[in-house]
C-alpha cells in the first residue's frame, strides 16, 4: 500500500460503502465504486431503512458503542448529503404495556418525561390519546433513499464514478485497497455474518400529521413510525433471525397494522405504497466490523444501525488506510 494512499475501490452502493466513497474523497482519495446493480435502489437493505438516528434509543438494547458512536450521525449526514431533520424522537406507550415505557425510561439516557399536554403541543394529531411519553429532543432522522440518492450525486459532481459490474479479486499497490461494503452478500468471505431479516411498510395517511419518528412500545413487537413528508409513513421494523429476503408474514403484517392504528384510527384508512422484506447483515454481537485480508477490507455487519453507524465505520476504515488511529471495531485478519 503506497506512504500516501491515492487511489481505492469500494463495493456496494448501500448506506455502508456511499458513507466510505464520500468519506474517502474528502480526504483526496481517488475513488472506484463497484456494485451489481449499478446505483442505489431496492436490493440495498439500506433502501428499506427507517432512517432514524437516534443513538439514545437505541441504547434500550444496544451496547455501549452503538450510542456513543452514534452521536456522530446526524452532524455527518448534514455535512455529506443534506436533508438531516433534528426533531427529536417520541417513545409512547398504550395504557396496558405503560411499564414498558418506564423499563425504556431506565435503560436510556438523555430524554425527559411528558405528559397529555405536552404530548399534544409536540404531535398535535395525538393530543389526547397518550398520558405519557419519552421525548429524545437530541435525535434526528432522514429519508434514506433521499439520502442515498444525495450522496450518490454528489459523489458524481465530484467525479467519483459509480460502475454496475461484479466485484474484482482484490487490490493492488497501485489501484489501492478494495473495501468490500456489500453487506449480506459478503457471507461468501466472512462465516460469521448471518441475516436478521426486517418487514417494513409504507402507507399514505393525509389524515395523520407526524413531525418525528414515534416508537410505541409493546413487550413482543414494538412500531416505530417515520414522517417521510405529504402524509408517507414508514412503519417497521420486525427482526426473525434469517436471511430470507422475499415475503412478509401474515402475522407481521397484521401486527404493524393493528400498532399503527393503535397509534392514531386514521392509519385504518391508510393507503399501502409499499412492502418491504430484507436482512440485515449482523456479527453474532450485533456490532459492525472492520476486517482486513491483504489489500481487502471488509466493512460489514451494521445490523439494524446502518444509517447511525455508517458515518463512523466509514471515518474509522479512512483512518485506517490514511495514517489516522487504528479502529476499535478492527478484527484483523480473522477467517
Amino acid at each position: 500500500m503506497p506512504d500516501r494512499l491515492t487511489s481505492a475501490t469500494v463495493l456496494g452502493t448501500g448506506v455502508a460503502g456511499l458513507a466510505l466513497a464520500a468519506e474517502l474523497t474528502r480526504r483526496g482519495v481517488g475513488v472506484t465504486v463497484i456494485d451489481r446493480a449499478g446505483a442505489p435502489g431496492p436490493s440495498a437493505c439500506s433502501w428499506w431503512a427507517g432512517g432514524m438516528l437516534a443513538p439514545f434509543c437505541e441504547g434500550e438494547s444496544a451496547e455501549e458503542p452503538v450510542v456513543r458512536l452514534g452521536q456522530e450521525a446526524a452532524g455527518w449526514w448534514e455535512r455529506a448529503a443534506g436533508g438531516v431533520a433534528r426533531a427529536g424522537t417520541l417513545v409512547l406507550a398504550l395504557g396496558r404495556d405503560r411499564g414498558e415505557l418506564d423499563r425504556f425510561a431506565r435503560r436510556t439516557t438523555a430524554h425527559r418525561m411528558l405528559g397529555r399536554e405536552e404530548i399534544g403541543a409536540l404531535e398535535p394529531d395525538l393530543a389526547g390519546r397518550f398520558e405519557r411519553a419519552l421525548f429524545f429532543e437530541e435525535e434526528a432522522h432522514l429519508d434514506p433513499r433521499a439520502t442515498l440518492t444525495a450522496l450518490r450525486d454528489r459523489l458524481a459532481a465530484a467525479g467519483v464514478p459509480i460502475l454496475t459490474g461484479e466485484a474484482p479479486p482484490g487490490g493492488s499497490a497501485e489501484a489501492g485497497p478494495v473495501f468490500d461494503c456489500r453487506g449480506l452478500a459478503a457471507r461468501d468471505d466472512l462465516a460469521d455474518l448471518r441475516g436478521v431479516k426486517g418487514e417494513m411498510l409504507v402507507l399514505r395517511c393525509p389524515d395523520v400529521a407526524l413531525a418525528r419518528p414515534v416508537r410505541l412500545l409493546h413487550p413482543r413487537i414494538p412500531l416505530y413510525i417515520v414522517p417521510r413528508g405529504d402524509g408517507v409513513f414508514m412503519l417497521g421494523a420486525t427482526m426473525i433471525e434469517s436471511g430470507e429476503r422475499g415475503r412478509i408474514t401474515a402475522r407481521s403484517l397484521l401486527e404493524m397494522l393493528t400498532a399503527a392504528y393503535a397509534l392514531h384510527p386514521a392509519f385504518g384508512e391508510a393507503e399501502v405504497l409499499e412492502i418491504g422484506v430484507d436482512a440485515r447483515p449482523a456479527f453474532p454481537d450485533n456490532l459492525p466490523r472492520i476486517r482486513r485480508r491483504g489489500s481487502r477490507i471488509y466493512l460489514n455487519g451494521l445490523y439494524r444501525h446502518g444509517f447511525l453507524l455508517a458515518p463512523a465505520l466509514a471515518r474509522m476504515a479512512a483512518d485506517l488506510v490514511t495514517g489516522g488511529p487504528r479502529p476499535e471495531v478492527m478484527d484483523e485478519d480473522r477467517a
